[in-house]
């Protein structure tokens, strides 16, 4: 029994040096983050809004840091596909994702099956920037401001276009909708594009519509802007009031994207990627880029950005099973 427990005991002091290299190899690991190209998992197609703006953050991350980012785009289910491989990704901190409020906080509620937990299956790294969405109508309706468009809608049933069932557009309609006991026939399309071209050929009455759709048509008097969804002004459209300025208090929705990783990404990587991207979205140069398509920067710690999305979660799931909105 001696010689055995003897036997133990060598074995284990001939382990104990390879595990302390490992334990002490593991910061090293993290300081030399990253020693290979990043992958930034885009889920939407290249050239939309989520791509153009993790390009914009990641080019200046990239500037500063030297670190090489290399961005798939990888579309398909309302951003399901693209962040199902984020949340399925080793969690080395080689893979990232640009997620965004549908993915993250409206398709948890809309679909009846997901391949992912939008609050589990991701460790969150930073708020990236947030787009509130603008209230428009022809320019020629008869409606001047909001109060304008609610008195008509609680004379006769308006309808209200989107881009398609389920989309932030959509859902933002929804609750308005709710909030100010309008009659509305949601017409959903496949787009944007569609979804304007109807509304300016009077085919609907009025769309909430992210600022680079609307700003071609504003300024060419084609369309009038009504209202804006965050809780304060849009800079860029500064003499157009919010929502909750019109008299509803607390009225906020908006398209915002959060930078995530695999759930189990070493802390020391996502602080330094959290860094990294914070000092990327405070640059004089991205302020304003993200000014000129009508966005704000955020930024924040990842635990903030982790409450946030729990929060997100909640408040657009209530609205969904509310609006009774479904996508198979």
């Amino acid at each position: 029994m001696k010689r055995f427990t003897s036997r133990i005991r060598a074995a284990l002091m001939l382990a104990m040096p390879a595990a302390l290299l490992a334990t002490a190899a593991l910061p090293a690991a993290a300081d030399s983050y990253p020693s290979q190209p990043v992958r930034l998992v885009v889920p939407f197609p290249p050239a939309g809004g989520t791509d153009v703006m993790a390009r914009l953050v990641f080019n200046k991350v990239g500037a500063s840091t030297h670190w090489n980012v290399v961005v798939e785009n990888r579309a398909g289910a309302g951003g399901n596909i693209g962040m199902d491989a984020v949340a399925k990704a080793r969690p080395d901190g080689y893979t990232l994702g640009m997620g965004q409020t549908a993915n993250l906080a409206i398709n948890p509620t809309l679909y009846p099956k997901m391949p992912y937990d939008a609050v589990k299956d991701f460790t969150p790294v930073a708020l990236v920037s947030a787009q509130p969405l603008v209230l428009i109508v022809r320019g020629d309706a008869p409606y001047k401001n909001l109060a304008d468009l609610v008195a008509a809608g609680k004379a006769r049933q308006l309808s209200m276009a989107s881009a398609g069932t389920g989309t932030v557009g959509h859902l933002t309609g929804e609750l308005f909708a709710r909030r100010t006991g309008i009659k509305m026939l949601h017409v959903p399309y496949k787009g944007a594009s569609p979804a304007l071209t109807d509304l300016l050929g009077g085919q609907t009455d009025f769309y909430f519509a992210t600022p680079p759709i609307a700003l071609p048509m504003l300024k060419g008097g084609k369309l009038r802007a009504l209202a804006v969804t965050s809780a304060r002004r849009l800079p860029l459209l500064a003499d157009v009031p919010t929502v909750i300025e019109g008299g509803y208090a607390g009225f906020q929705a908006e398209d915002w994207k959060a930078l995530v990783a695999p759930a189990g990404t070493p802390a020391e990587v996502v602080r330094r990627v959290n860094e990294a991207v914070n000092k990327a979205i405070a640059e004089p140069e991205t302020i304003t880029r993200m000014r000129e398509e009508g966005s704000e920067p955020r930024g924040g710690t990842p635990a903030e950005l982790g409450a946030f999305i729990k929060a997100e979660n909640a408040r657009w799931g209530t609205i969904v099973r509310q609006s009774g909105a479904k996508v198979e």
